[in-house]
């Protein structure tokens, strides 16, 4: 499904299988520039939204910006919103984070800093911005374009005692949502962690930490829960990534493969979807995989 241009969204293509997968149709798909990493599901005026997370990249692998990019599922259209901090200035810049993960409570959103915590920005203060502080903020080097830019303000760094490479939400066994997330590490080997926090009420309080685990797993990109069921992602380099499925101490491989590349995790009770995302270029797409293909 193709939509038009304009300055309220841009275009994606939209097919529905036995997936319902979502394809950049622009440079987006093959950039080396940026690479998509988190994804989580919420709301954004009045309708149902997913949050694509997206860090930039110099040549020589250097972060120089982030985004976030949300997603109307049902009209295939989205809007760029750049993350940004403020410096001592009060200037801003941009938020130079790998973005590995996304959780999105209300106006609350959550990013996983790679070994810098969790960064959360304010998406009821989305502000737009001009000229020079627009191409700042999106790390673009550029005179001209882009003229104008929206922004999201990050409120909070949380530290958290893990390298929090990926984060995801869970929910209860009847899909009611909890106000707790699973943070993760990135690791070539098997000694990656996972851990459950309870996320921060007041401006004083800090993320709580419940259980930690284990899995065993190399290569872990995304955790999210479902009741005592756990799901997490696992990229194998080129090939369709894995999926793995079960309690804590008992978690299986499964058969529904993942997109190459595979990266974070999210779970949809309305739509009782499976969401995940391929990073490498001219391979990228956003997937969601329907429960029943995985038991759920």
């Amino acid at each position: 499904m193709l939509f038009s241009r304009g300055s309220n969204g841009r275009r994606m293509l939209r097919r529905r299988r036995d997936t319902h997968d979502l394809r950049w149709l622009s440079a987006r798909a093959w950039t080396t520039r940026w690479y998509p990493q988190g994804i989580d599901i919420g709301e954004r005026g009045g309708r149902r939204t997913l949050a694509v997370s997206w860090f930039r990249q110099d040549r020589t692998g250097h972060h120089l910006a982030s985004r976030v990019v949300l997603i109307d599922t049902e009209r295939a259209r989205h809007i760029d919103i750049a993350l940004a901090i403020e410096d001592d200035a009060g200037d801003l810049q941009p938020a130079q984070i790998h973005t590995g993960g996304l959780a999105w409570f209300g106006d609350r959103l959550f990013a996983a800093a790679t070994g810098r915590g969790i960064w959360e920005f304010d998406l009821s203060d989305i502000r737009r911005v001009h000229g020079p502080v627009a191409r700042r903020v999106r790390g673009i080097a550029g005179r001209w374009w882009p003229r104008s830019a929206l922004v999201a303000v990050r409120t909070r760094v949380h530290p958290i005692d893990l390298r929090c490479s990926f984060l995801g939400r869970a929910f209860d066994a009847d899909g009611a949502p909890l106000r707790r997330v699973l943070i993760g590490e990135y690791r070539r080997d098997d000694e990656g962690r996972i851990g459950e926090f309870t996320i921060p009420e007041g401006t004083d309080d800090g993320f709580v930490a419940h259980e930690r685990f284990a899995p065993g797993i190399p290569r872990m990109q995304g955790a999210v829960r479902w009741g005592d069921r756990v799901l997490v992602s696992q990229s194998a380099l080129k090939t369709p990534g894995r999926l793995w499925t079960g309690t804590r101490d008992a978690l299986t491989r499964h058969s529904v493969p993942l997109p190459a590349g595979c990266e974070d995790l999210a779970l949809d009770p309305d739509e009782r979807m499976l969401w995940t995302l391929g990073e490498h270029p001219r391979h990228r797409v956003v997937r969601g995989i329907p429960f029943a293909r995985i038991g759920l």
